[in-house]
């Protein structure tokens, strides 16, 4: 999928994944009861950030996006330094 948003310095630009929609055992999730993930897939990198390249799933701190919504698609920036963990 190609992004037409590059960001800038050392920014991030990311897809939020989708929430849990059932619990571990199995019932299932009504909206406002969904915690949104905190897991993302990086789609572009400014070119001061170093530690992710595209396609990463990271953990990143929540108060820190922001979110836009471009061509119909909903995305989040994030501050590399805001980012925890990449997941495997």
């Amino acid at each position: 999928m190609a992004v037409n948003i590059q960001p800038l310095a050392e920014y991030v630009l990311a897809q939020q994944e989708d929430a849990e929609t059932k619990t571990a055992s199995g019932l299932y999730l009504m909206e406002k009861s969904q915690e949104k993930p905190k897991i993302a897939k990086v789609l572009a990198i400014g070119t001061d950030a170093k530690k992710v390249k595209v396609g990463d799933r990271v953990i990143y701190k929540s108060y820190s996006t922001t979110d836009v919504k471009h061509d119909g698609q909903d995305y989040i920036l994030i501050k590399e330094e805001d980012l925890l963990a990449t997941v495997k």
